[in-house]
């Protein structure tokens, strides 16, 4: 049987021209890097990085947020990150604690669940 050895990325969905509101958030709060997307793609949606971590936002022409399903950003100072999307506006949800665990969660500007946690 072959073993799964990694994830290469997480795709969130966005309605269109989202776009521009994608980057303010991952790229303005979050301090994401967005990348270029494969030429063979299609124009639409977003590509950001931020260490090993890859996040692909495409267009749903019928979107809606998923608000249970969700990617857990690690983040190596979760006091930092909070008070910065705090200052920028989000909405914390501190969550069930987790032994062992320090997270929240928050919602980008469409309303998808993000958790952001450091062990």
């Amino acid at each position: 049987m072959a073993v799964i050895v990694g994830l290469d990325h997480v795709q969130l969905a966005i309605p269109r021209d989202g776009e521009d509101e994608a980057r303010g958030f991952f790229v303005g709060v979050l301090g994401m890097r967005e990348v270029d997307k494969p030429a063979a793609l299609s124009s639409k949606g977003c590509w950001f990085t931020s260490g090993s971590v890859n996040l692909h936002v495409g267009i749903d022409s019928d979107f809606r947020a998923a608000r249970k399903a969700h990617p857990a950003f690690l983040v190596d100072d979760l006091v930092k990150m909070r008070q910065e999307m705090t200052d920028a506006g989000c909405s914390i949800d501190p969550g069930k604690p987790l032994p062992g665990v320090e997270r929240f969660f928050t919602a980008d500007p469409f309303g998808n669940r993000i958790e952001i946690i450091q062990a």
